[in-house]
């Protein structure tokens, strides 16, 4: 019985899974609601699916990229479990996720698989948090922050057909001139993490609970 948490943008959301079935999902389309909304869902949460706290066996949870707060209050919720239950830490890439929504998403949609995904985090101004997947969902481009420009993902595009999504991709929509470039609309929450999260437990993959720190990708500034 796996507990996976998302809160690292704009909509967080938690999802109980027993193995890879999913037993229930609550979600909090206000961002600035998060800290606020999620212990509350998540007493809701496994309560209303027949089940109680002591019977979890693992929390996962997105470490990053993405909303500072958001990503310090997933991890900290996360962990508090981890200590009091006495269970493991699983963390989980959030484009990770991202790229894995992407391809179920395709399939779904009865759509070639054989694109290459590129999912974007919007990361103010003209920047984005992004990283390149495969097919098989190997990284080919490693989690990093990225200022788009014309010439951005010129190698890619040239030698293959990428699907870029997510809240920071219209920034590129914008820009990008390319044949080979395609966009789409990818909704996704915790459901996505629960193969993942459920081969890592598996797999005895687990974060130390104790240093586990969340992925920002860059330094947070405060203006004086």
């Amino acid at each position: 019985m796996i507990l996976n948490i998302d809160t690292s943008t704009e909509s967080a959301s938690i999802a109980l899974a027993h193995d890879e079935q999913l037993m229930g999902l609550l979600k909090n389309s206000q961002q600035k609601d998060h800290a606020g909304w999620i212990q509350g869902a998540i007493q809701d949460l496994i309560k209303d699916s027949g089940y109680h706290l002591n019977q979890l066996n693992a929390i996962a949870v997105t470490n990053g990229p993405g909303s500072y707060t958001g990503l310090r209050v997933g991890l900290a919720t996360a962990k508090g479990l981890c200590y009091g239950l006495n269970i493991p830490l699983i963390t989980i890439g959030t484009l990770d996720v991202m790229a894995i929504a992407a391809k179920q998403w395709l399939k779904s949609m009865n759509l070639p698989t054989d694109v290459q995904l590129c999912p974007m985090i919007d990361a103010r101004r003209n920047e984005v948090f992004t990283a390149l997947f495969d097919t098989d969902l190997n990284q080919l481009i490693a989690p990093a922050a990225m200022i788009l420009d014309h010439s951005s993902f010129e190698k890619e595009l040239n030698r293959q057909s990428i699907l870029f999504f997510g809240n920071g991709s219209p920034k590129w929509k914008a820009i990008c001139k390319h044949m080979t470039a395609h966009f789409a609309d990818i909704e996704w929450d915790s459901t996505a993490m629960i193969s993942t999260a459920y081969n890592s437990f598996r797999e005895k993959k687990f974060a130390d609970i104790s240093y586990s720190e969340p992925a920002y990708l860059k330094e947070f500034y405060i203006h004086q």
